[in-house]
């Protein structure tokens, strides 16, 4: 009788994570407190359970990993998802008019300011605080890959790491990936075991390419009369990841290597904040796609709404509506795309198109579930079937529902592609939207399409 499978347990935050991830929360609720005080409010149980809830909220918190303008842009979009929501409550609650007008303001202007601050002050400057250093774990790594330097380089680049690398085994002379600049080759695979013993290393990373099956497993063997902590990184990174994430079927360890990033929780978050979003835009715009539809009857025969047939989610077809713009309604086996100074497009079709105005109808596709707001955007299926025959993992941007203005969209590819290596680039973005999800994202996507819809000029 076989042994049972050994069931997966999702890894718990260390001591440094947790104290990265909690700053900006603390930071938060503290900043109401200061705001109070300086307003000469009582910091009564309105004040403390308002700090509290927040904290929780912002829990975990944004931590500088990129550009300081990257990061002031995941703060600032964090912080309105936060304030909307604390909002919500209270008007829900009806608990907003116990805190007066000047002080929620000001706290809300304030917060993530000081937030943004202290991080990269915390990120700068934390090595410099002995009471915030750690004992560090000391650590080898086997196999000199390019996982091996991206682990070396991510624990390099955090002040905040608890290891420290004391150098990689490589059987190669020289080594795979040179890695000087990281940590030393100390010796061959043979020499690990031996060496973790005579140094008490307490983590062992092995990057070794799961090629190296046999050997791996004989490493793990001779490594058992070790005291140290054995972690494989799996050399995945080789594939085109799409939300890649360690998961179990009924106890058995799965792998995902392409999946959607609207699953569980996330999915919800996405489907409300498309319905909230979607309903509130209709409402606020319904007397302006009146005098559209009006315009679109009046300046040329034919149907007001246009109809057209695309991908949606999981590459099934939906139908998608628009304002009319063209003198024709194509939905066929070859549909040309719109160009500049296309015949088709008629006088009041070219104003709508360059003010995004014919898109305004899809909006019901997105309370209907077709579409979203942010997402790539649909193609006709004639184009879908053309070009995932040219364009490697093109469909896989059909993962998500399609949306209404996309990443792709706000980097410059809006309006035609011309060329197979324009529609290339914008199915990168597509792709690059899939990986990195969140609903900072989304918000980000939607002010700049804003900006964009006043500025560009790529559609028409």
């Amino acid at each position: 009788m076989s042994s049972p499978l050994p069931q997966l347990r999702q890894g718990s935050r260390p001591l440094p994570s947790l104290v990265k991830h909690s700053i900006e929360p603390l930071v938060l609720a503290a900043s109401l407190l200061a705001v109070a005080y300086a307003a000469h409010e009582a910091i009564d149980y309105r004040y403390s359970i308002l700090a509290l809830l927040v904290a929780i909220i912002a829990f975990p918190g944004q931590w500088p990993t990129a550009t300081p303008a990257r990061f002031a842009r995941q703060i600032a979009a964090s912080w309105t998802v936060k304030c909307c929501l604390l909002l919500l409550l209270g008007l829900a609650t009806g608990t907003l008019s116990m805190f007066p007008a000047r002080v929620v303001l000001l706290w809300a202007l304030l917060a993530p300011v000081q937030a943004f601050a202290v991080c990269l002050l915390v990120k700068k400057f934390v090595w410099r605080i002995k009471l915030l250093r750690v004992h560090k774990k000391k650590a080898v790594v086997v196999g000199a890959t390019l996982l091996s330097e991206k682990l070396m380089q991510s624990i390099s680049d955090d002040s905040m790491s608890p290891i420290e690398v004391l150098g990689l085994f490589d059987d190669r002379d020289p080594p795979r990936v040179l890695l000087a600049e990281y940590a030393p080759v100390l010796g061959e695979v043979a020499q690990v075991a031996p060496y973790c013993r005579a140094h008490a290393v307490d983590r062992i990373y092995i990057t070794l390419p799961m090629s190296s099956h046999p050997r791996i497993m004989r490493l793990i063997d001779e490594l058992q009369d070790t005291t140290a902590s054995i972690y494989f990184l799996p050399d995945i990174f080789i594939y085109d990841l799409i939300q890649a994430r360690l998961d179990t079927l009924n106890g058995i360890p799965v792998l995902a290597i392409c999946e959607t990033p609207f699953l569980g929780m996330d999915g919800l978050v996405k489907r409300a904040s498309d319905l909230v979003l979607a309903l509130a835009i209709l409402v606020l715009v319904s007397p302006l796609m009146l005098a559209v539809a009006i315009g679109v009857k009046l300046s040329s025969p034919g149907p007001v709404l246009f109809r057209q047939r695309r991908y949606g989610l999981d590459g099934r077809d939906i139908v998608v509506y628009k304002f009319r713009s063209m003198t024709v309604c194509e939905d066929g086996a070859d549909v040309p795309q719109a160009r500049k100074n296309d015949a088709r497009v008629t006088p009041f079709g070219a104003f709508i198109r360059r003010t995004s105005l014919d898109e305004l109808p899809q909006f019901i596709n997105v309370l209907q579930g077709r579409m979203s707001i942010v997402g790539p955007r649909p193609h006709a299926i004639a184009h879908n079937e053309m070009y995932r025959k040219l364009i490697k993992s093109y469909m896989v941007r059909h993962k998500v529902k399609p949306g209404i203005t996309g990443w792709a969209q706000i980097n410059g590819f809006r309006g035609e592609t011309e060329t197979l290596e324009k529609m290339a680039k914008r199915i990168e973005y597509d792709l690059d939207y899939l990986r990195n999800w969140s609903l900072y994202l989304d918000l980000w996507i939607v002010f700049r399409t804003m900006v964009l819809v006043v500025k560009d000029r790529n559609a028409y």
